[in-house]
């Protein structure tokens, strides 16, 4: 099913996103914490692709199975980094064929070692290039990335803006923001977005923090912020990884009930391949059904 049409049915859209493990034991993992997380009825989960194309066929692999043994509806990630507009046919046309309906266009991440995005040779520029690529030559619905907090190499918020119009322009029929911590943020956002004249869902990027310091080296790497209030109750646990878990999952359900009821369309969970944390949260969303009581 494609995902632009589950925003026409009642109710918030929930997702997770998993990333493509290197190991063996990685993959058996993250397939535990697939069934762990497949009673909540998620609407979609969604599988990465790694900085300069590391994971392609990992991800490839990952979201057929999710796919076909696990039953759930799945969005297959995809970056023009490093990769020729033949190679991205080959990858589009295997996903096709797997019978996945969803990609979210990315850019992507320089590959490692690299500073800078450089357009491969044969390749595209931009995500809204891939998405009207995309577009023209499959019937995939189309997600796309935002940042609430605005794109580290965008000037300002009104030019993040302006990018983020053309990809929808090229087919983005939703998207799916930056992890985030501040929930007025989203909200500033996406009243900024609408003004602009995008009207597509916004998802808001939810992370329930399982490690402190991990979170603190993610959002250095996306230019995300951590809230004062928050980033001192963590430091207060001096390091106590079961206790930064309990505040973590404890904050996102928090976070989570302010945005379903202030309106956001849904929640996707960056899950890290565990089950736990998100769990908790979306169980909890389940019954308290803050969606029901919108401002």
């Amino acid at each position: 099913m494609r995902i632009d049409e589950l925003f026409t049915t009642s109710g918030p859209v929930f997702s997770f996103e998993f990333f493509p493990p290197r190991t063996p034991e990685g993959v058996e993992t993250l397939f535990e914490t697939v069934e762990a997380l497949k009673p909540l009825g998620p609407s979609f989960v969604s599988v990465t692709y790694g900085a300069g194309g590391a994971t392609r066929d990992g991800t490839v692999e990952i979201a057929t199975r999710v796919k076909r043994e696990h039953g759930l509806e799945t969005m297959a990630h995809l970056s023009c980094v490093g990769e020729t507009t033949q190679g991205l046919v080959e990858i589009l046309d295997r996903l096709e064929a797997a019978g996945i309906d969803n990609i979210l266009a990315l850019r992507g991440d320089p590959p490692r070692g690299e500073t800078e995005f450089t357009r491969p040779e044969g390749g595209l520029d931009s995500a809204a290039d891939l998405a009207g690529f995309i577009r023209q030559r499959y019937g995939f619905a189309i997600g796309g990335a935002c940042f609430p907090e605005v794109h580290p190499e965008a000037p300002s918020l009104e030019a993040d803006l302006a990018y983020l119009k053309t990809k929808v322009t090229s087919g983005a029929s939703f998207l799916i923001t930056q992890l985030f911590f501040d929930n007025r943020i989203y909200f500033d956002f996406v009243d900024a977005a609408r003004a602009s004249g995008i009207e597509v869902p916004i998802i808001p990027g939810v992370i329930p923090i399982a490690s402190y310091a991990q979170i603190v080296r993610f959002c250095q790497l996306c230019d995300a912020s951590i809230p004062k209030l928050l980033a001192e109750a963590m430091d207060a646990l001096g390091g106590d990884q079961d206790a930064e878990a309990e505040l973590g999952t404890a904050y996102a359900a928090r976070q989570c009930e302010e945005l379903l009821a202030g309106g956001a369309p849904g929640v996707h969970f960056y899950t890290l391949n565990r089950a736990p944390a998100t769990r908790a949260v979306l169980a909890a969303m389940r019954v308290g059904r803050p969606w029901e009581r919108l401002k």
